[in-house]
């Protein structure tokens, strides 16, 4: 039994464990829990999955107007759990939580490209970015 909530309050701890769990760590900042936390706090949709123990197994971490757009920044599965349909309920959840009226939007790594089409998700042809400069400064708005 899964047990799936929206949890604002999640502990950095947790989240990285998860993430290390699910090999998503090798492309989050998982050594500076100052980051990870300022990445928990300034996200306004979080939904976790736990096993009967407890244990975080999946979480969706996404940031949300409710109106017109859904960023989902990490979706992470404990290795353990996945294909079992943890992530696809983790989005689907997630979605609903935000609004289906919201256009959900990702960046997928390299790893998971193809699992996206799979669950019914469309590529989309052009996104942008522009890449974080690395510094040891705050955020402008702190």
């Amino acid at each position: 039994m899964i047990r799936y909530e929206n949890e604002l309050c999640l502990q950095a701890e947790e989240f990285v464990d998860c993430l290390i769990r699910s090999t998503l760590a090798e492309r989050r900042p998982v050594d500076d829990l100052q980051r990870i936390e300022g990445m928990l706090r300034h996200s306004n949709l979080i939904i976790t999955a736990r096993s009967e123990t407890g244990l975080l197994i999946g979480v969706s971490r996404a940031i949300t107007d409710f109106f017109y757009c859904t960023y989902l920044s990490d979706l992470a599965v404990d290795v353990a759990y996945q294909r079992s349909g943890i992530g696809r309920e983790l989005i689907s959840r997630t979605h609903k939580q935000a609004g289906l009226n919201t256009t959900l939007i990702l960046l997928a790594a390299p790893k998971a490209e193809s699992y996206y089409p799979h669950i019914g998700m469309t590529r989309h042809p052009s996104a942008w970015i522009t890449p974080r400069l690395e510094s040891t400064s705050k955020p402008a708005h702190e």
